[in-house]
Parts: C-alpha cells; sequence; structure tokens
C-alpha cells in the first residue's frame, strides 16, 4: 500500500478512523473527509506522529451533491489519482416503527447511506475507469439482508448499499477495478449514540453483556480485500462478533 491514495469518507470516528489507522501504517497517502473539521484534525495530528502520514483533509458533508462534486473535481494533481475509496460514511437514526417514524431522520439516512455513497463514487469513479485501475470499498451492514423491527428505514439503506455494490462490479467487469462490499454486524463505536440522539444509557444498553466487534475488526477486514493481489476481487466480506447469531440473536451473560 506504500504511496497509494486512498480516499476515506466519514473518516473522523469509528470505523472510518480506524480504516485510516491502518492504512497510514501501511505507508499510504490518505485523503480523510468528514463534516467534524476539528476531529478530522486532530486524526491528521495523531497520524502525523506516529506513521509520518501523508494526508490531505477534506471537511465534506457527502449528502451535497454540488460539493462533492466539485471538490473532488478541484483536487490537486499530486492528489488526484485515487487507489482506494473507502465509502464509510453513513449512519443510523431512530429506532421505532414505520408508523412512529421521524421523516427527518429517514431523510438523514437515505441522503447520507445512499446518495452521498453514489455521490462520491460517481465523482470518483471516472478516473478509475480511465486509468483501468482502482478499488471501491463500501461499508454496508448485516442489516442489509437481516432486516430488524424499528430499523426498516435504516435496514432499507443498507440493502440498497448492498445492492448498489453488486451492480457496480456488474458495471465494471472487464475492467481491473475491484468492488468490495463489507458487511459488519454489532460494531461499538458512536453508532448507537447516533441512533439514539445522544442517548449514552440507552446506547451503552445495546452492548451489555456482550463483547462486540470493534472498529479495528472492520478496518482489518477492509485492509485484507485492499491488499489482495490484483487479480483476486473479495465481493463480501461478512462479520459478526461470536455472541451474535442474527442481526437480532445475541447472547448477553
Amino acid at each position: 500500500m506504500r504511496d497509494r491514495i486512498v480516499f476515506i469518507t466519514g473518516a473522523s470516528s469509528g470505523i472510518g478512523e480506524a480504516c485510516a489507522e491502518s492504512f497510514a501504517a501501511a505507508g499510504a497517502r490518505l485523503i480523510l473527509s468528514a463534516r467534524r473539521t476539528d476531529r478530522l484534525e486532530a486524526l491528521a495530528d495523531t497520524l502525523r506522529e506516529r506513521h509520518g502520514a501523508d494526508l490531505l483533509l477534506l471537511p465534506l458533508d457527502v449528502r451535497d451533491v454540488g460539493v462533492v462534486s466539485r471538490v473532488l473535481a478541484d483536487l490537486p494533481e499530486s492528489w488526484s489519482r485515487i487507489d482506494v475509496l473507502v465509502n464509510n460514511a453513513g449512519l443510523a437514526r431512530g429506532f421505532e416503527p414505520i408508523f412512529e417514524g421521524d421523516t427527518r431522520d429517514w431523510d438523514e439516512m437515505v441522503d447520507t447511506n445512499v446518495k452521498g455513497l453514489l455521490y462520491v463514487t460517481r465523482a470518483v469513479l471516472p478516473g478509475m475507469v480511465e486509468r483501468n485501475a482502482g478499488h471501491v470499498i463500501n461499508i454496508s451492514s448485516i442489516a442489509g439482508d437481516e432486516v430488524y423491527a424499528n430499523g426498516v428505514a435504516y435496514c432499507a439503506t443498507k440493502a440498497a448499499v448492498d445492492t448498489i455494490s453488486y451492480g457496480l462490479r456488474m458495471d465494471l467487469v472487464g475492467t481491473a477495478i475491484r468492488v468490495t462490499n463489507i458487511k459488519p454486524g454489532m460494531v461499538e463505536t458512536e453508532f448507537s449514540q447516533v441512533r439514539f440522539h445522544g442517548d449514552n444509557d440507552r446506547a451503552a444498553k445495546v452492548y451489555e453483556g456482550v463483547i462486540p466487534l470493534v472498529a479495528e475488526d472492520v478496518a482489518d477486514a477492509v485492509f485484507y480485500a485492499a491488499t489482495r493481489p490484483p487479480h483476486v476481487n473479495i465481493d463480501e466480506i461478512k462479520l459478526k462478533c461470536v455472541a451474535q447469531a442474527w442481526s437480532t440473536m445475541v447472547a448477553r451473560s
């Protein structure tokens, strides 16, 4: 991975931050984007101190197609040849049945998890196609095919990510570009705090009595997929902690 350019969205925390650490340790040059500029800058300081990382920071809201298109079209020449795109930006909002759901939560999830991923991919992929090289890695979820009650809108967005990943693989067949879909189960990050709108007590109960995955576990899967020989495409990796057999079947001590 040394000197390859890796672009990670949603890099300011959680899985995105862990991916940045993994790729920086391997000598990759990193384009890191997120909405929270302060968190992004703090991460950049850490990666430079630990690994001497070569970084480009992009304060970016993937929901804004105009900004995404403009910012990525205006990348400095030395950063324009993106080798690996990690579409990590995403979130869950709310946990209610459809008939009680907040449509604002639905809009935020669809705009970020689905449309944002499409916007970024659309902006980056033409360069990969032109060079006949590159790798798109999408962070989906087991929720895409293990639907659960009260999370239907979120599950639908991740089913969309699955479909985009599979369709993108078809669109690119015959090229040297790889596409990978990563589907984590229960991962202890800020995910539940975001879902429950900052209710930390409720978020903590999600992981009570179980050893969940951590962000580094998912980053390890991402890094594995990105470092296979060029003729090998990892279509999909689905990973869960040992205590989780299904999205809603978790053994708790």
